[in-house]
């Protein structure tokens, strides 16, 4: 009990003293220790610019945890891009100075997401794996650097390898917005895959004012010599299969070709060479008896015998490699891997880093138009030669192509040897192999090249003020399964369409669109109403065509998305007689066009017809009134190669009510102008473009002995 009192009595008078006397002494000490964890944290995670960035890798970077960027609508959009561009007149060299290692530095902007107003990303597929794999390279390269104060090359994080994954404006948008754009000047985008159907534009479609592209499909056309870099597309297929050591040599095949999306006329022509060759050719196809999956796309097929892609290249001395859609093919990247000398056929094609690789030494280069001597040449080279380009050939892949690493170090290297040219790697170094060193590749996600059709077709009637015509042939289309969407327009100024009440009701969405100006162009406008892919064009006064006749049209379009499908088909012809072409609508046996007053198209050739029409084109129609039609099968088959696709046996649009007051077509000078229009078309174009066939799409069972009710298109009209 003492005890207890006597600590009671005293610790009660201790303590108070204790914090008086000390009470400074803790409260400073505190405070420097607070003040020195804060300056620690302070100098480990604030960054030295504002604009530096961090790791590359995707495990210690997301997409997800970048922060947010809305592009106002209102936000500014890049110049097309400059085709005259050169180093030494969009890139300012004094920006990378002088350094001992004569080495340019690269900056790579932070990772940001970039949104519309409305939340929508600017691309579907955000940063892609070979992107990341590409930045990743970059930022652990000797190239890099944090300090954008240092930086001679700026790369933005903006992932543009896909154009079908882009919204073009907004894409553009995002570039316009970051800190040092200026124009483009010493930026520098990489891209595999340009343009988007139907066209496939061999450069990256969004506009980018000065800015390097390192681009994988450049033509002669879009390639800007010493300026940009033409890049390969890298290669899925193989970089997720590891090819045995293979050493150069004579092979079991003497040619092959293993592309599955070869055009029709091409394939004729190869199979003609199998026939006068036999087993020295072997002609691979996609396998129809396998299911689509990854699986399949490592299967080619012969016959019924399928065999094991891209292994199935080590057995061959030569390879086709094909232009298809686009110029660049990542079937190159595989024959190269596989030690196969590829045997190049694309005109115009700018061979990926063909600035510095003597492609001479590793592939065979042939016109198109020489397909059918293919054989003949390549039996011409020797065979010390053939193993030298083998050789060749892998060291380029292992080399260049092997890797986003590989493509885009290279990319690096080739502007630095640019901009100090007294450094610059020689030919032979370039050129020249080491000791081939066969390894394997990282598997890389790859791309998609089709974006997914949106389902059904827009009819697009263009009228004048035949109003009960126009009301039975709105009627008529809205039977056909396949219509999404009807859009009318009116193209008479002087007088206003009938009021809501008096249309058909039909069961899809109707639009009336009053144009400014009678013009025939008109039918062919982009529209924002028209949100399907699939677009019919038709007059107001096409009301004999049955609604199985157009959905059968509409299904062939869908195989067929870059053709021209309609019913009439008319022809051009060579008058000897008078030197010029002639335009021929009696019946024959060929077409080389169809009439636009019921044909399906992509809704892309409204935008190429209005904004990308050759010469006065578009203004010699609307001063005619005449030949819209002959206008658009020329802009198709241009940009194509191909002929249009008539569908049924129908021969001519019949129409009992109409009158020559009515209707154009019927009018006595008609013929004779039409054939004017041709040889001013070809004049403008400087060439040819139409293409001649012998052959129509009919329904399968149509003229067979058949049950009616059995057929999927049992009124299919008659001539």
């Amino acid at each position: 009990m003492y005890a207890s009192g006597k600590y009671s009595s005293r610790g009660p008078a201790l303590i108070p003293r204790m914090k008086t006397k000390h009470r400074i002494y803790y409260i400073t000490l505190f405070s420097v220790v607070l003040l020195g964890l804060i300056a620690t944290g302070m100098f480990q995670f604030w960054p030295h610019s504002i604009e530096s960035t961090a790791d590359w890798t995707l495990d210690k970077r997301s997409v997800h945890d970048a922060p947010l960027v809305r592009l106002p609508v209102s936000s500014p959009i890049p110049e097309r891009g400059d085709l005259s561009c050169r180093m030494h007149t969009c890139f300012d060299v004094y920006r990378c100075g002088y350094n001992p290692k004569n080495r340019i530095k690269v900056y790579i902007y932070p990772l940001q997401r970039f949104v519309d107003e409305l939340g929508v990303p600017i691309s579907s597929t955000g940063l892609s794996r070979e992107y990341n794999d590409l930045l990743s390279a970059i930022s652990d390269s000797d190239f890099y650097t944090d300090d954008v104060t240092r930086a001679c090359l700026f790369i933005p994080s903006i992932d543009v390898l896909n154009q079908n994954s882009l919204r073009i404006r907004e894409t553009a948008q995002a570039l316009a917005m970051l800190p040092r754009w200026d124009k483009g000047m010493n930026h520098l985008l990489f891209n595999m895959l340009p343009g988007g159907p139907p066209d496939y534009n061999t450069a990256l479609d969004v506009p980018r004012d000065r800015a390097l592209l390192a681009g994988g499909g450049f033509s002669t056309w879009t390639y800007r010599q010493g300026y940009d870099v033409s890049i390969p597309v890298y290669s899925p297929l193989s970089a997720d299969v590891e090819l045995p050591e293979r050493q150069p040599g004579p092979r079991r095949y003497f040619i092959l070709s293993s592309q599955t999306a070869i055009h029709r006329e091409y394939r004729a022509e190869l199979e003609r060479l199998k026939e006068e060759n036999g087993e020295a050719l072997l002609l691979l196809d996609k396998c129809s008896n396998l299911s689509q999956g990854a699986a399949s796309a490592r299967k080619r097929c012969y016959k019924g015998q399928v065999y094991d892609y891209p292994q199935i290249l080590q057995e061959s001395s030569f390879c086709v490699v094909l232009r298809g859609a686009r110029l660049g093919q990542a079937a190159l990247s595989d024959v190269l891997q596989a030690g196969c000398v590829p045997v190049i056929l694309a005109d115009s094609y700018i061979l990926p880093f063909a600035e510095v690789l003597d492609w001479k030494r590793a592939s065979v280069v042939i016109p198109e138009e020489k397909l059918s001597e293919m054989y003949t040449i390549l039996k011409s080279i020797p065979h010390r030669q053939v193993e030298e380009m083998q050789r060749q050939a892998h060291w380029f892949w292992e080399a260049y192509f092997s890797s986003m690493k590989a493509i885009g170090l290279t990319t690096l290297q080739i502007i630095n040897d640019r901009i100090y040219p007294y450094a610059a790697r020689t030919y032979e170094q370039w050129n020249n192999p080491p000791v081939v060193k066969w390894t394997s590749v990282n598997s890389p996600l790859f791309l998609p090249l089709i974006p997914p059709r949106a389902p059904g077709f827009t009819a697009v009637v263009l009228t004048y003020d035949r109003v009960e015509s126009l009301f039975r042939v709105i009627t008529e289309i809205s039977k056909v399964p396949s219509l999404a969407k009807l859009l009318v327009v009116w193209n008479n100024q002087n007088k206003s369409p009938p009021e809501e009440s008096l249309w058909p009701k039909i069961g899809v969405p109707l639009k009336v669109v009053r144009t400014k100006e009678n013009k025939l162009s008109n039918r062919f406008f982009p529209y924002d109403e028209i949100e399907t892919e699939a677009v019919l064009a038709i007059d107001d006064d096409i009301i004999m065509l049955t609604s199985d006749e157009l959905q059968f049209g509409y299904e062939v379009w869908r195989e067929f998305p870059d053709r021209l499908v309609g019913y009439p088909g008319r022809l051009h012809l060579w008058d000897h007689e008078m030197g010029k072409w002639k335009y021929e609508s009696e019946w024959t046996n060929e077409v080389s066009m169809v009439l636009t007053g019921a044909a399906f198209y992509h809704k892309y050739f409204n935008y190429l017809y209005t904004y990308k029409m050759p010469g006065d084109i578009k203004n010699w129609v609307d001063a005619h009134m005449n030949c819209e039609d002959i206008a658009m099968n020329f802009l198709v088959a241009n940009i194509t190669g191909k002929a249009p696709i008539k569908v049924t046996p129908r021969k001519k649009f019949k129409c009992p009510e109409c009158t020559a007051i009515d209707g154009l077509s019927l009018d006595q000078t008609h013929m004779v102008e039409r054939s004017e229009c041709i040889n001013k078309f070809a004049s403008v174009f400087g060439t040819m473009p139409l293409k001649v066939v012998e052959h129509r799409a009919d329904p399968v069972l149509y003229k067979d002995d058949f049950p009616e009710k059995l057929k999927s298109f049992p009124n299919i009209g008659s001539l």
